[in-house]
């Protein structure tokens, strides 16, 4: 196995940083054409269900750079993540298969999300054109439904980055704002993504967030990796 020097500091690699400048200028984009303009970029650009009248096959790339205009919890926490283990891997990969790693890692969460909304909503399919009692008096065309679920967001991307990071430099220490403990890279990978599944099994815990979209990300990651080494384009883990 090739030895390597790793090295953590604090720069931002250079596709690590456009990244997080695309992301957080589109995020101020939004922000504008919400309140100035009245227009939802997040509608016209975020991921839609497949079968929805306002779905497009270019949202599977766009949707990967809008975030949540709530606030700015969402856009914080993947552009912290971004930069925290992006710009490592970016050093070891090289721009272009960094790039293409976390493009596809991205779509590879869009397509996890299209399958759950498929298992939820695919019985609404042939009932587009029919009125549905959804309760307490609202009554609504099955498409309008159907067109109502949109994703948004980098973290599909982000976590392919993290389950990256736990694959590359499995023994490296992370240290979380909410746990006070060191915890090495594999081990936190392998947690979260447990988290992650018991919380897309019990959306009730999880709220309005997208995690098997999370988990497809990561074994987005996971499979191109794994295909990688096998073909001898990259190595490690390298400590």
């Amino acid at each position: 196995m090739t030895e390597r020097t790793f090295n953590l500091n604090n720069s931002v690699a250079p596709v690590t940083l456009r990244l997080i400048i695309i992301n957080t200028l589109i995020w101020l984009a939004q922000m504008v054409a919400e309140h100035r303009f009245g227009i939802d970029l997040a509608q016209l650009l975020g991921l839609h269900y497949f079968p929805a009248e306002d779905f497009s096959i270019t949202q599977a790339l766009t949707y990967m750079f809008l975030h949540s205009t709530d606030g700015i919890n969402h856009l914080f926490f993947n552009m912290f993540s971004l930069w925290m283990f992006g710009s490592v891997i970016e050093r070891f990969w090289g721009a272009k298969r960094y790039l293409f790693f976390y493009l596809t890692c991205g779509l590879t969460a869009g397509l996890a999300q299209e399958l759950v909304w498929h298992y939820e909503l695919r019985s609404l399919i042939p009932l587009a054109n029919e009125m549905i009692n959804l309760g307490d008096g609202i009554v609504r065309y099955g498409r309008e439904i159907l067109n109502l679920p949109v994703t948004v967001g980098a973290s599909g991307a982000v976590f392919g980055l993290l389950l990256a990071f736990g694959m590359l430099f499995p023994n490296s220490v992370i240290f979380l704002f909410f746990l006070p403990i060191p915890i090495k890279a594999k081990y936190f990978v392998i947690i979260y993504g447990l988290i992650e599944l018991f919380l897309g099994i019990n959306p009730s815990w999880g709220s309005n967030v997208a995690h098997f979209a999370h988990l497809g990300g990561m074994l987005g990651g996971f499979i191109l990796i794994r295909l990688w080494r096998k073909k001898g384009d990259i190595d490690g883990p390298y400590n």
